[in-house]
């Protein structure tokens, strides 16, 4: 037990060591430009799809369970309300980025921990050139800046197909569903929203580049390594994703 603990100690110290440097290389984000553009579309263009679905299904389903639990309780006309909030909270940042843990997060440990066992990393050290500036930063620097701008994207998407569904289906008025969403609406909602995203894009890009850099054993290791990362990043994204909204929203009486 107190061995066990000992390793995680270790761990997450040499996490947050990681983390530092790759603060210090951001004033070199001008030298990596094109880098961070191409991880950048990695992260976002190339996820537009994925995020798409996501978001489109979760908007009809949150318009269902809002229509089925609010039902003989308060006016349908109010669902866009409950839309609108529980999608720039809540959903939108959370299923936006455990989607991308899996898509990207995975990815990018796997792509790191193919390096390092094949000792690419190595290769890059003999000649100067430092993994965490070529490597590490420009990666997670796309997904700090990818993460919130595909939760917005998620917004639209998600309240959209919301809207399409209430008015088809539950015969919900589509002036009342968005003036009873902008009558209710408040900056610290969206805002939100962009922030708990904003930590997501660190702790998946962190997480899947810290995790690929320790690979070891071959392709079982690069393996493994993939699956950990997916696994202890949507764990940090729910422990977060409580902190945040604690922080932010657990004054609110």
């Amino acid at each position: 037990m107190l061995k066990s603990f000992r390793v995680a100690v270790c761990i997450v110290g040499e996490y947050i060591i990681f983390l530092l440097e790759i603060i210090t290389h951001l004033p070199r984000i001008k030298k990596r430009f094109l880098e961070i553009l191409k991880q950048m579309k990695r992260t976002g263009y190339d996820s537009l799809l994925l995020i798409t679905v996501t978001s489109g299904f979760t908007g009809m389903v949150t318009s269902v369970q809002a229509s089925y639990q609010t039902s003989g309780h308060i006016p349908k006309s109010l669902i866009g309300v409950l839309v609108g909030k529980s999608t720039m909270i809540e959903l939108a940042p959370v299923l936006t980025a455990l989607v991308l843990t899996g898509k990207i997060g995975a990815s990018i440990a796997a792509e790191i921990g193919t390096m390092k066992v094949s000792e690419q990393i190595d290769a890059l050290e003999t000649m100067a050139i430092d993994p965490c500036d070529y490597l590490y930063m420009p990666r997670v620097l796309a997904g700090l800046i990818m993460v919130p701008l595909l939760t917005i994207y998620s917004n639209f998407i998600g309240i959209f197909s919301a809207f399409i569904l209430s008015v088809y289906k539950y015969d919900v008025n589509g002036y009342s569903f968005f003036s009873n969403m902008r009558d209710h609406f408040h900056p610290s909602d969206f805002w939100g929203g962009l922030v708990k995203a904003f930590f997501f894009g660190l702790i998946i890009t962190t997480v899947a580049c810290f995790s690929g850099s320790k690979t070891s054993g071959g392709a079982e290791g690069v393996g493994k390594v993939a699956t950990l990362t997916v696994v202890y990043s949507s764990i940090l994204i729910l422990v977060m994703d409580f902190l945040v909204a604690t922080m932010l929203f657990g004054g609110v009486n």
